[in-house]
This record gives structure tokens, C-alpha cells and sequence, in this order.
């Protein structure tokens, strides 16, 4: 694999140069202001995600800027980590699951993510965020699971699933939109994540304090 290969993949960018993407580089920042904001309320599992939601932003704009192979692992490392650390926190803190059964838990999530992107793959117009997804489908479906014990978790993770939605639409019209948008949309899924990121979050923090505890 050839780490320095340039890539070409969004409206914004018209030609090589760090700022090519000037609004796609810059909205990341919003990432950085979540996760800083949300720092000082919270509280262990907590603060592990706010650094990968800062490192989000931080990859993400590596890639908007130097466009190449290694800046894309960059951009999509931290928010694979940042999913199956959720997804861990989630048995841990909303299901009540030991430790080594929550890593079980993750370890079955992923064939999960691999099979349903490859559903989505097949279906006109999710394919190009077909990656993408299998999460918000996994977070409602989290929210049903929830809905009886833990109704206000429930209700959390369905506007989540609702904001990422919304935010893989804006991701997937950055291309169909281009003629018309010369900015395209894609700048609208890093300001719209970074809201959804935040608010996941807040679903963890205010689940530790209705349980009246500091968290683990």
C-alpha cells in the first residue's frame, strides 16, 4: 500500500495544497470544542472518549489538508475506535456486563458492522457511505433493547441515531450535489458528527448520574 498516494474524493477539493479543503479542514475543529467542552464533566470511560473524539478531529484534518493514504488511516482509525469503544461502554454502563463479557460483546459487533455494510452496499443510494451505516441502525436498535429498563438511555441513543442519520445524508450528497454546491456537504457531516459524538457522550455522563456514581 503506497501511504504518500494522493487522494481525490470530495467537492471541496479542486487541486493538490493543504488548503484545497478549506472548509472541510476547518469544521474539524468542532470536534476539538466538543471534546474540550465536555472534558471537565466527565468522568472515566468518558474522558477516554473525548481524547478519541479530539483525535477525530485531529486526524480528519490531517486528511482534508495533505489528502494522502496514511492522513485517511488518520481520519479513519479514531472513529473505528471510537465506535467499539462505545459500543463497549454501552454493556458496561447501560447493560450492566462484566468486563470480559463486554469485550466479547465488541468482538461479536464487528462481523455485525462487516455484514450489514455490505447489505447497505447493495442498496441504491447508501452505497457510498455504506461503511457508515450499520451504526445508527446498531444505535436505535440499542434503544430498543434499552427502552424498557432504561427508558431515558433509550431515548438518548434514538437522537443520536437520528443525528448521524442525517449526518450520513449530508455525507453522501457531497458528490450528487457538487454541480451545485461548490463547497458540497461534507463539511456538514464533520459539524453534525461532532454534535452526535458529543451527545453520545452526554447519553454515558447522564446515565453515571442518575445512577448517582463518578463513573469508571
Amino acid at each position: 500500500m503506497d501511504l504518500t498516494r494522493a487522494i481525490d474524493g470530495y467537492c471541496e477539493r479542486m487541486g493538490p495544497g493543504l488548503l484545497a479543503e478549506p472548509a472541510n479542514a476547518l469544521t474539524n475543529v468542532a470536534f476539538l470544542v466538543v471534546a474540550l467542552w465536555l472534558w471537565r464533566r466527565s468522568r472515566g470511560i468518558e474522558r477516554v472518549l473525548c481524547a478519541v473524539l479530539a483525535a477525530i478531529g485531529l486526524g480528519s484534518g490531517l486528511f482534508h489538508t495533505y489528502a494522502v493514504a496514511w492522513a485517511a488511516l488518520a481520519d479513519t482509525i479514531p472513529i473505528a475506535v471510537f465506535i467499539l469503544l462505545y459500543v463497549f461502554a454501552a454493556h458496561r454502563h447501560f447493560l450492566g456486563w462484566s468486563a470480559p463479557w463486554s469485550m466479547l460483546g465488541v468482538a461479536a459487533f464487528v462481523p455485525y458492522l462487516v455484514l450489514a455494510a455490505r447489505g447497505f452496499a447493495a442498496l441504491p443510494g447508501f452505497a457510498i457511505s455504506a461503511a457508515y451505516w450499520p451504526v445508527p441502525l446498531a444505535i436505535a436498535g440499542y434503544g430498543v433493547w434499552l427502552s424498557r429498563d432504561l427508558p431515558h438511555v433509550a431515548r438518548g441513543l434514538w437522537i443520536g441515531a437520528a443525528i448521524l442519520s442525517l449526518s450520513l445524508v449530508a455525507r453522501s450528497l457531497d458528490a450528487p450535489l457538487c454541480d451545485s454546491l461548490p463547497l458540497g456537504t461534507h463539511f456538514m457531516w464533520h459539524l453534525l458528527n461532532a454534535v452526535m459524538l458529543g451527545w453520545m457522550i452526554g447519553v454515558l455522563r447522564r446515565q453515571r448520574l442518575e445512577r448517582g456514581g463518578q463513573g469508571r
